[in-house]
């Protein structure tokens, strides 16, 4: 459950007024606007608990796409594979029950029903499906609780601001409980601020739910914010698939490099490129010696302190471990006023943007705990900085090789229309 397979995709408009009108004697319309691609061998595929985001400008396919994923229009060749169901080939009566159940969508124009309150557009795809009432108010009471509208059940869409508007649209998608969520470019219609609040509130849901979500956005900050793999698409065509580091640091054509060359490397850049073995670890229930020696073995200043599980509980300096040891300390689990568990410990998916502030504001390297806490590595404010200039030096080098080859492809070409210009003399 919750992976989509799309496979060569194709789709080509069907022939169209300007053609007929051609055959009329008439040329108002130039020849290409008779058949137009939309989708051009279009691949990719989606993990279960991934978000996916597929991004394009005006007119490279984004749209066709998502249209062609729920079958709002039928693509003319490939299949598209969604929880083992080819829903190329559905008949009428499997697709709407797809539909209602198999995925849930959210979009831009937030569609909220004006005469019904919010806990009534929120609980919608729970109605269509037949859900009782009490069960349904249940389940999306819950919901509405996730996102953050508890206690605006009664009010209704006039009431409310753009942002909330757009809640209650992901709260009726997640109401219906489907492994995969399509979503439609759903924060482009709001004002810049509250688009990065919805973008947060996103990835706050994300790290509970673990849905399957397929985003699509024109917006290459946003698709580098939310995604954790990108598919950006031009002309009809996937130009690249690849993780928001692969896209701005490896882009594999020229109009990829051209689309991300201003994106800051720090906003892309995370801390499982930096990160390193913890080289000192404490564990509660041992004692301010033992500490001592883990940290002078380690050639640092501090270890971390973790419980049996290998689970962060905080930081343990060599000036509160050598306090402890005058104090007559036992175990830390007794004495935890020595151990800073406040220190602050961040995820491995952690941007430099992120890190590089709290880097600076401390002498000690920054934790690194994966989602269930465990300890899993540290980050040194050195190596921020080298994997910043190595980057840099690494862009520098691809814009040279880049300028080299765009010499050599030119000299190519005049050296050819010498040639050509030879011949035709001759």
């Amino acid at each position: 459950q919750g992976q989509v397979s799309v496979e060569s995709i194709r789709k080509r408009s069907r022939e169209g007024f300007g053609s007929r009108i051609r055959r009329q004697g008439q040329v108002i319309f130039p020849s290409e606007l008779g058949n137009v691609v939309g989708l051009q061998d279009v691949s990719f595929d989606v993990q279960k608990g991934e978000t996916f985001v597929i991004m394009g400008l005006s007119g490279s396919g984004k749209s066709t796409m998502v249209r062609c994923l729920i079958r709002l229009i039928d693509p003319t060749a490939g299949e598209i594979v969604i929880n083992g169901h080819d829903i190329t080939q559905m008949s009428e009566k499997n697709l709407i029950e797809f539909r209602r159940s198999g995925i849930a969508m959210v979009f831009q124009h937030y569609g909220l029903m004006p005469h019904r309150n919010v806990i009534d557009n929120a609980a919608w795809g729970l109605e269509v499906q037949g859900v009782k009432k009490d069960e349904r108010y249940s389940r999306t009471r819950e919901v509405l609780e996730l996102v953050g509208l508890s206690g605006w059940e009664e009010a209704y869409p006039r009431q409310l601001s753009g942002g909330m508007q757009q809640r209650v649209g992901l709260a009726r998608a997640l109401a219906v409980e489907t492994d995969i969520m399509l979503m439609d470019e759903p924060f482009s219609g709001l004002d810049p601020l509250i688009r990065r609040q919805m973008q947060d509130e996103l990835l706050r849901l994300q790290s509970e739910l673990q849905k399957t979500i397929v985003f699509i956005t024109h917006d290459l900050n946003e698709a580098l914010k939310l995604g954790d793999r990108i598919a950006i698409m031009h002309d009809g065509q996937v130009a690249q698939i690849g993780s928001p580091e692969d896209i701005v640091l490896r882009p594999e054509d020229e109009y990829v490099g051209d689309f991300t060359q201003d994106v800051r490397l720090e906003s892309v850049l995370t801390a499982n490129k930096v990160m390193v073995t913890p080289k000192a670890t404490v564990m509660g229930h041992q004692g301010p010696r033992a500490a001592l020696h883990t940290i002078g073995n380690s050639d640092g200043d501090a270890a971390w302190v973790v419980d049996m599980r290998e689970r962060y509980i905080g930081l343990l300096s060599i000036t509160n471990a050598e306090r402890a040891v005058r104090a007559g300390v036992k175990r830390f689990d007794q004495a935890w006023g020595f151990v800073d568990r406040e220190y602050p410990a961040v995820a491995p998916t952690t941007t430099f943007d992120a890190l590089i502030p709290m880097a600076m504001a401390s002498d000690f390297p920054i934790p690194i705990v994966d989602d269930a806490n465990v300890l899993v590595g540290e980050v040194h404010r050195s190596a921020l900085a080298e994997a910043l200039a190595e980057t840099s030096a690494a862009d520098a080098d691809y814009e040279a090789n880049a300028a080299e080859n765009a010499l050599i492809a030119e000299s190519r070409v005049e050296s050819a229309t010498n040639i050509d210009a030879d011949d035709s003399g001759k």
